[in-house]
Parts: structure tokens; C-alpha cells; sequence
């Protein structure tokens, strides 16, 4: 799967960083390097979501990140 979107980190539960998709859906990041934590950062990832997996910081969906390319 491949997706777009701005890369924010919200301070819950220790703080998270999510992508904002241009999708309208919130992902949590899991996974790529600490390049990618950047907040307010525009890029694209590709991955996969894991739609078995729950976190305390619920913000949405866990992205284990594949590649990604900033935009």
C-alpha cells in the first residue's frame, strides 16, 4: 500500500509519530529510520498495515514502513 501525507508527532501516552493521510486517515508509524521524524514533513510511504495490532496511543491504524521518499 502506498500513501501520502504529512509525518506529526502527537505527545500522548509518551508521544507517537502518525501520518496524516491525504486520505483523511490517521496512521500510526512503526518502522523506516528516524529521518522520517520529522514533524510537519510531507512524504510518501509505502507499507503495510497491520490490522491486527492495537496500541495505547489509538490514534489510528499501524503503518510498518517499507520505503519512503520525501515529497
Amino acid at each position: 500500500m502506498k500513501l501520502t501525507g504529512r509525518v506529526v508527532y502527537r505527545d500522548i501516552e509518551g508521544g507517537v509519530w502518525v501520518l496524516e493521510g491525504d486520505d483523511g486517515r490517521t496512521y500510526q508509524l512503526a518502522g523506516g529510520d528516524r529521518k522520517i521524524k520529522k514533524d510537519g514533513q510531507r512524504i510518501e510511504i509505502e507499507g503495510d498495515v497491520a490490522r491486527d495490532l492495537m496500541t495505547a496511543a489509538m490514534v489510528g491504524p499501524v503503518l510498518n514502513v517499507a520505503t519512503y521518499r520525501f515529497i
